[in-house]
């Protein structure tokens, strides 16, 4: 995604000046727009850059005032200003409702032709999607393909200017299937991800924003803050929408497939546990050493072995018992808590402790069975 910044650190543009908005230089550029006249935004598109002579605005500093105000309310990346014989001078109150608003105002003298910025600006959006689109495609090779094509691959990250000789890892952002990520909420997340990360590549899969990363040396934020970061500088766009992060060990760039498969394994579990707030694989702790038995069998097992019965039971009687042990075992068996947590009296919860150890021929409250049911929990959250 193509920022002012980005835009402007070219040498071409050296000559036209930041005068106002500096703190709204990280917004999304998607296109240019000459516009000369205040009354023509039903053809002005979100995310343009708006440039203007003023040749129709007879030096009229309300009106100027009135184009910027409108151009930012429909959601205009900045506004270049061609000072001269129309625009002598860029008004103090514009000025103020820039840097008010972060909303980035240029002086582009008048000498610099504004035939030759939007042929400049144009290449530039134009290489910057054709870069993103490789970049997708090289992403997309890594993950989604059994047997990738890594000579294209690494031909592709060494035009980009990647460096293949280092490790990697993956971080998946996921959204509500439903309600797919708008570019700006996609641009929040890269931006705060990237104050951790280099962003090296990046695709859009389903419901997933997915990027190939490298953490930055000497960063030491954690992820979890970061995601704090990304949910309260949407919040508005976001509303209850679920997002959530997950990062997968690092790797080269042959295996990093299994940095992907962490990453989901760790939005699994985010959604299946949201107030554990981990999200990176190196943080699963069981959970990791359950990944790591090769043979799958002898988990499944363990699982059978301590939940079997109660899930016959529940199936013959249509009783909610494994439901109920699971949050027995979460809330440590205290009795008022679970009580409050599932909407029954006390007595219900007792009553329903009782029929389980029955069941299972065990007592809920000896630590070596506690153990046992929990990691057989663990491993259900795994293999389901």
């Amino acid at each position: 995604m193509s920022t002012l910044n980005h835009l402007f650190a070219l040498p071409e543009l050296e000559s036209i000046r930041l005068v106002a908005g500096k703190e709204g230089m990280n917004r999304l550029i998607s296109g240019v727009n000459v516009m000369e006249s205040d009354s023509l935004f039903d053809f002005f598109k979100e995310g343009e850059l708006l440039v203007t002579t003023g040749i129709n605005m007879e030096k009229d500093e309300q009106r100027l005032m009135s184009m910027v105000v409108n151009v930012y309310e429909h959601k205009a990346s900045g506004v270049v200003l061609n000072v001269g014989p129309y625009i002598p001078r860029i008004p103090e109150q514009v000025r103020e409702f820039a840097n008010a608003h972060q909303f980035p105002i240029f002086d582009m003298p008048w000498a610099y032709r504004v035939a030759d910025f939007v042929k400049i600006t144009v290449q530039f959006l134009a290489s910057a999607e054709q870069n993103q689109t490789r970049s997708k495609h090289a992403l997309n090779e890594l993950l989604f393909h059994d047997t990738p094509d890594y000579a294209h691959v690494y031909k592709e990250l060494d035009q980009l200017g990647i460096k293949t000789d280092q490790l990697f890892s993956i971080i998946v952002c996921s959204f509500d299937p439903k309600k797919p990520p708008s570019s700006s909420i996609g641009y929040v997340v890269e931006t705060t991800l990237s104050r951790k990360y280099r962003l090296l590549l990046s695709t859009h899969h389903d419901h997933q924003l997915i990027f190939l990363v490298v953490q930055i040396r000497g960063s030491d934020l954690p992820l979890v803050s970061l995601m704090q970061t990304i949910r309260n500088g949407y919040a508005s766009q976001l509303g209850t929408s679920p997002l959530s992060l997950g990062r997968g060990n690092e790797y080269t760039l042959t295996k990093v497939m299994k940095s992907y498969h962490e990453a989901l394994m760790v939005l699994r579990l985010t959604k299946r546990h949201p107030n554990l707030q981990i999200y990176e694989y190196n943080e699963l702790g069981a959970y990791r050493i359950i990944m790591d038995v090769q043979e799958h069998r002898v988990i499944e097992d363990f699982c059978q072995k301590y939940l079997g019965a109660l899930y016959r039971y529940d199936r013959l009687h249509e009783t909610d018992l494994v439901h109920f042990l699971r949050v027995f075992l979460e809330e440590d068996g205290r009795t008022s808590q679970i009580a409050r947590k599932e909407f029954i009296h006390r007595n219900t919860v007792l009553y329903k402790v009782k029929k389980i150890e029955a069941i299972l021929g065990a007592d809920l409250c000896h630590p070596f069975v506690k153990t046992n049911l929990q990691l057989a929990f663990m491993i259900e959250d795994m293999i389901k």
